[in-house]
Order: C-alpha cells, then sequence, then structure tokens
C-alpha cells in the first residue's frame, strides 16, 4: 500500500529567530514530507532567506494573516494530507507517519498533537496541562452530544493540526476572516466530517506570549476566550484579549 503523500504548511511573519530551528527538524523525518511550503506575509527579518537556505516552497501573502496564509498554502500544495504547524514548534520525527496512519482510519477527519510549551530556561507544566485539557473540556461544555457519540474536539494551532486535503477543501478551508480561532472554527466544521483525534504524542511550541503574560494570567485568558468563543462571542472581539502581543 502507497503511504499517502503529506505536504506542511507553516505561515510566517517575523520567523527568523524561530523557523531555522523547526526548519532543520523537519529535515530530519522519517520518513520525510512531500513537500514544506512557508507562506509569509511580509516579513522585514531573515525569515525568507532561512526558509530559502533550506529549500522550501516559499509563496509570498498579500494579506497577512494565518488563516489567509495557511489558506494559500494549501491552495498550491500537492499532498494528500495537509499538516499545519507553526514556525516555533518542534514536531517528533515520526510526524508522517503518525498523521498517515492516524487518517488511515477513515472515520477520522482531523487529528493533533499535545503541545508542550518551553522556553530556554523553562518549561511551563501548568499551561500545557491547561492547552490539553482544553481540547476535551471546550467540546465537553459547548457540543456534549457531539464530543460523546461523535468523537468531536476542538484542536489549536499549536497542536499541529493534519487533514486530508479533499475534506479541507470539502468544508472550505479557515474563515479568512477570522483574526483568531480559525484553528478551533475549522475542527468545528471538520467535525461534522468524522472523529477529531488528538494523537498521545508531545510538540515542542515556545512560551514566548506567556513569557511576557506570566503563567497565570495567560491560563486566565485562554480559559476565558475559549469559554466566549463557546458561547458565540466574534473573534474580532475575542482578539482584544491578546493585546499587542506578537503570535
Amino acid at each position: 500500500m502507497i503511504a499517502p503523500s503529506v505536504s506542511i504548511i507553516i505561515p510566517t511573519l517575523n520567523e527568523a529567530a524561530h523557523l531555522g530551528r523547526t526548519l532543520n527538524q523537519l529535515e530530519i523525518l522519517d520518513p520525510a514530507a512531500d513537500e514544506v511550503i512557508v507562506v509569509d506575509g511580509g516579513s522585514t527579518d531573515a525569515t525568507l532567506a532561512k526558509a530559502h537556505v533550506h529549500d522550501c516552497q516559499v509563496i509570498r501573502s498579500q494579506r497577512t494573516g494565518r488563516a489567509v496564509q495557511m489558506n494559500q498554502g494549501a491552495a498550491v500544495a500537492r499532498g494528500e494530507i495537509l499538516c499545519f504547524l507553526h514556525a516555533d514548534t518542534l514536531v517528533p520525527s515520526d510526524l508522517v507517519l503518525l498523521v498517515a496512519t492516524t487518517l488511515a482510519d477513515p472515520a477520522v477527519s482531523g487529528g493533533g498533537f499535545i503541545a508542550l510549551m518551553r522556553g530556554e530556561r523553562r518549561t511551563r507544566w501548568g499551561v500545557s496541562l491547561h492547552n490539553a485539557l482544553k481540547t476535551h473540556y471546550a467540546a465537553l461544555l459547548f457540543r456534549p452530544h457531539r464530543y460523546v457519540l461523535k468523537g468531536f474536539r476542538v484542536l489549536f494551532g499549536d497542536q499541529v493540526m493534519f487533514c486530508r486535503r479533499r475534506d479541507f477543501e470539502r468544508c472550505g478551508g479557515f474563515d479568512a476572516s477570522l483574526p483568531i480561532m480559525e484553528d478551533a472554527d475549522l475542527c468545528e466544521r471538520l467535525g461534522r466530517l468524522g472523529r477529531i483525534r488528538q494523537l498521545n504524542r508531545v510538540v515542542e511550541s515556545s512560551d514566548r506570549r506567556v513569557a511576557r503574560w506570566g503563567s497565570w494570567q495567560a491560563t486566565g485568558i485562554y480559559l476565558m476566550i475559549g469559554l466566549l468563543w463557546g458561547l458565540g462571542v466574534p473573534a474580532s472581539r475575542l482578539r482584544r484579549f491578546y493585546g499587542q502581543i506578537s503570535d
């Protein structure tokens, strides 16, 4: 049986400090991804240089925004599976095998990982635990019947979301009008096509935002945003919780 092809899509905006390390990790994937696509939203630092050094396909987006950029990457991707990766996130070396094996089950429409938030000096165990649990409690609180009967979960971008390209296109991709929560919104629509799986494997994400907020404030903000999103508060209003701190 021939394994499905996997395209990794990375939206960037001034990510020179993190992108190189992420791309180094992608070069040792076993098996390798079929392609890595960097979609840049107008970086003014060395982000594009980093991408070219690693021989990625680079797309320059005319608009900035993760949803817009990831949609553009998906539009040119050749892979049967799309894997959306933040520029500051490290993945396991068997990523391709994990996503292909998960989606070999036709009842599963998408998936993601457990995100461990780490910095140079510490691991944010409390924030990481809350974010892992949020995948479950956000679904259980607001879509309890789908959580129990349909395997619905709410995944977020730092969990390295993946899905079949045909399912991504079928549900309309990311909503380009959303400034945040585009990932949870996609899960909502993918969840109508099948189960959403949270794999029992870890990816490592930068704690840069949490380092500025502090762990308690970050957990409170993430909790509030999740609850308000579930209650139907528009993403444009939820964006204010993030203030001016960079993604």
